[in-house]
């Protein structure tokens, strides 16, 4: 374990150096936040000319959720649900770029080498540095998540707040999204120590985000209702993935050729 935290310190030693991560970690969280408050701003604004709207219209989108809610209520829900889900988002976005980094990053500064000289185990290397990506990324959304709790109870009537803070969105951001960085960071370990350019890297696991973009994709259009079925499915099948995901990463990493065969 002290090893792993060895890993964990020197990672974050260097990654946080890097302007582009220190964007990534500081000022994404605050414009996630942003963007509901300034939404439930403009809604209030415009309330008079959306008190036209059909509610049985935005009950397609929301399901049973709009039952004895009036326009504006129902279309709360639905825009802050949407904004909830987009919270899910930012533990696989933020530690992309430092994972992605973790292993050719450290090959193309030369780094790399002193430290697989080192008695430290494959597994241990690769968990500390999939540790030093998810931590500051799980860290950052719980906060944001919190000034956003915090937000809405003052924004929103509280039958609307029990609605956006119901059970299953609390276990999307504090279970599924840890679950889901560490997938994201993972492919990402798995991707940066198989290609020789970091942007490479990142590129390719930037294509971890796709299903969550999908999921609020579907959302938005009405084509899915995200419900705590689907929470606890996606849950599932992201542990799954991560148990997958990570052995491979310690199988696949050939430390003993690995410094050879990159040119």
């Amino acid at each position: 374990m002290n090893k792993i935290k060895t890993i964990v310190n020197k990672e974050w030693a260097e990654v946080f150096k890097n302007r582009i991560v220190l964007f990534t970690v500081a000022f994404l969280p605050l414009i996630f936040l942003a963007l509901p408050i300034i939404t439930l701003v403009a809604m209030n604004s415009f309330e008079a000319d959306m008190s036209s709207m059909n509610t049985g219209e935005m009950a397609a989108f929301v399901g049973e959720l709009c039952n004895d809610l009036d326009e504006m209520a129902c279309t709360e829900v639905y825009m802050l649900n949407l904004y909830t889900l987009m919270f899910m988002m930012l533990p696989v976005i933020v530690p992309v770029t430092i994972a992605a980094y973790s292993i050719v990053g450290e090959k193309t500064s030369r780094s790399l080498e002193p430290l697989l000289a080192t008695p430290i185990t494959t597994t241990e290397l690769l968990l500390g540095k999939m540790f030093a990506a998810c931590i500051p990324a799980i860290a950052v959304t719980w906060a944001a998540f919190a000034i956003y709790a915090v937000a809405m109870w003052f924004m929103v009537s509280e039958v609307v707040f029990k609605l956006v803070m119901a059970p299953m969105w609390l276990v999307a951001i504090f279970v599924v999204g840890p679950l889901m960085s560490l997938m994201a960071v993972s492919a990402a370990v798995l991707i940066s120590s198989r290609v020789t350019d970091p942007r490479a890297a990142e590129q390719l696991s930037a294509f971890v985000i796709l299903p969550i973009i999908l999921l609020i994709i579907g959302q938005s259009m009405g084509l899915i209702l995200i419900d705590a079925r689907m929470i606890l499915l996606l849950g599932l099948v992201v542990l799954v993935l991560d148990v997958v995901l990570v052995t491979m990463s310690v199988k696949l990493f050939q430390r003993e050729t690995i410094l050879t065969q990159w040119k």
